[in-house]
């Protein structure tokens, strides 16, 4: 390779739950590059969940953690063409690749559900997605479900 790496680029953590995972989230989440229209988005959501799950001792960040968590992809498939024909080769996924998807796919679900605000989406779909339902969490099955039935091509890993 001519060039280095490019440094990984640092994330602060967020001014509420001090969390990276959070910053990175409000990240995905923004759109026009208006942050503090994410945050509020993001905090109204968590409010959303705090009020819907009382009786749980479980604190809001760690159920929002615990719905990413359950929501993360171990396996995805990627085309790779072997002479002429195009198979779907199983691979494991990086750390930080996990993260991002699962991120990205609970914001693409929350904005096709139906509600009024986007908060309220937001906090729908993580209470679901901690329940192990809900869109995000169908993603995730159907991933998984595409790289066993395509395991038998998992030799042409590169």
């Amino acid at each position: 390779m001519r060039k280095s790496k490019p440094k990984k680029h640092i994330t602060l953590p967020d001014p509420k739950f001090k969390d990276i995972y959070v910053t990175q989230f409000v990240n995905n989440l923004m759109l026009d590059g208006k942050k503090s229209v994410a945050y509020d988005i993001f905090y109204g959501a968590m409010d959303i969940i705090e009020e819907k799950t009382k009786n749980d001792e479980k604190s809001t960040l760690e159920i929002f953690k615990e719905a990413l968590d359950n929501i993360t992809p171990q396996v995805e498939v990627k085309s790779r063409r072997v002479g002429g024909a195009t198979f779907q080769v199983p691979m494991e996924v990086r750390a930080e690749r996990k993260v991002s998807i699962s991120m990205k796919n609970l914001i693409l679900f929350s904005r096709k559900r139906p509600g009024r605000s986007m908060s309220e989406k937001l906090a729908a779909e993580v209470i679901a997605a901690y329940n192990h339902e809900g869109g995000a969490y169908k993603r995730k099955e159907e991933m998984h479900r595409m790289a066993e039935s395509n395991k038998a091509f998992a030799h042409f890993r590169f």
